[in-house]
């Protein structure tokens, strides 16, 4: 819609100088610095929470994006057309590379920082954020649900691509990691104080160093859970972009480590994540909830690759399972 961030910004007090699209975003230049408007889709209540929690962050030192609340103090604004929006400080700076171990531990540093200064804060936790201790094991579960489904939907198939014939000659052996995993999280119930307040979506593109720091950003996802999903989540993408180099992993682990010690309950559970074959799923859910008649060239080099990793993956894990056995 024409002029509708224009329309939005005007419920801040806040001078506009010049407004331009960004990634799913708007970039609006102000008399506060540049900020980043976007579409909201959460409740009040959770945007009441992410901006104080944002704040106290940013009381203790940590640079991460703040909420701008609007004249009315609200910490979103709502269009005629009742779309929400929340305007957010921007960071400029370059994103973590995955090419400098220097950039990749730092940005575990960092995390570790964040998971530090969550941890004094003293308002309660509201339920809608928290997360029960199985939901691992619930995720996990659901993604083996959804691995049989395309195996058998592949096997019922006469005429099979060559995605679904390298898929089905793998089936078995992942899907048995995958099992073991689920199996071994049964046995587990994750302490109180293993869970905390988590960025959610923790990866390179929103680690964004600048000048004078490091800063976090893009919160959507933020929520009160086991604290070592984060540090998984970010190893894992940065492990299958250096192919599971067991060096890079063991330094990531011990720079979070430097900044914040990890327990024996805390590394057993790094290994789980890190175990579940998520690559393989991420993958075959792709494929079956897209154009199945088409399949892209893109799927099968993922795939591919994949199957290419999984020695050195299994090599990393290893010392990883060697390491939490101490």
């Amino acid at each position: 819609m024409y002029n509708r961030p224009e329309q939005v910004l005007e419920q801040y007090e806040l001078e506009v100088k010049a407004v331009s699209k960004g990634r799913e975003s708007y970039i609006c230049d102000t008399s506060e610095g540049q900020k980043l408007l976007k579409e909201y889709r959460g409740s009040m209540e959770r945007a009441e929470f992410l901006a104080g929690m944002l704040a106290h962050l940013g009381g203790q030192g940590l640079m991460a994006e703040t909420v701008t609340r609007t004249k009315e103090g609200a910490p979103i604004a709502v269009a005629e057309d009742e779309t929400k929006y929340i305007l957010l400080s921007s960071y400029q700076g370059a994103e973590c590379d995955t090419r400098s171990r220097d950039d990749m531990t730092a940005a575990v540093r960092k995390l570790a920082e964040l998971h530090n200064a969550a941890e004094s804060y003293r308002e309660e936790i509201p339920g809608f954020v928290r997360s029960d201790s199985k939901e691992l094991l619930r995720l996990y579960e659901k993604h083996n649900r959804e691995l049989v489904k395309v195996k058998n939907y592949i096997r019922a198939k006469k005429k099979k691509n060559e995605f679904e014939m390298l898929f089905f000659g793998q089936y078995a052996k992942f899907m048995e990691k995958a099992e073991d995993v689920t199996e071994r999280l049964k046995e587990m119930e994750p302490s109180e104080d293993m869970t905390g307040f988590c960025h959610g979506d923790y990866n390179q593109h929103n680690v964004v160093f600048v000048k004078g720091g490091t800063a976090i950003v893009h919160f959507d996802s933020f929520a009160y859970q086991i604290r070592v999903g984060d540090l998984a989540n970010f190893m894992r993408k940065m492990l299958e972009k250096n192919n599971w180099n067991t060096g890079l992993g063991m330094d990531l682990i011990r720079a979070y480590d430097d900044e914040r010690k990890l327990t024996p309950e805390e590394l057993s559970y790094l290994y789980l994540y890190l175990a579940y074959p998520e690559k393989f799923w991420k993958i075959a859910n792709h494929y079956y909830n897209t154009h199945k008649a088409w399949v892209s060239g893109r799927n099968i080099e993922k795939l591919e690759k994949f199957i290419r990793q999984e020695d050195d993956r299994e090599r990393f894990l290893e010392m990883l399972f060697h390491f939490t056995s101490k």
